[in-house]
């Protein structure tokens, strides 16, 4: 895991402080990995190990990542 830290640290200096250091850069990390997944799992979606999900799990998951936006988007977390 040692050769990861370098490139993590490298990617973390690369995004802008809304993602790194701001009040509530967790919540937003957190809607854009949830966006990120459902957005593979569509792209990926094609492939033949993925074709054997149900089609309602693939809308779970987009479901799911809808309702992270909207509660960070409606309810953000202050800091104190």
């Amino acid at each position: 895991m040692r050769f990861v830290q370098p490139a993590v640290r490298r990617l973390r200096e690369a995004l802008p402080p809304a993602l790194t250091s701001l009040p509530g850069f967790e919540q937003r990390q957190r809607a854009l990995r949830v966006w990120a997944g459902a957005g593979l799992l569509l792209l990926l979606r094609s492939l033949w190990p993925l074709r054997l999900l149900p089609g309602w799990l693939v809308g779970l998951v987009l479901v799911w990542a809808l309702l992270e936006l909207l509660v960070w988007l409606w309810w953000p977390r202050r800091w104190r």
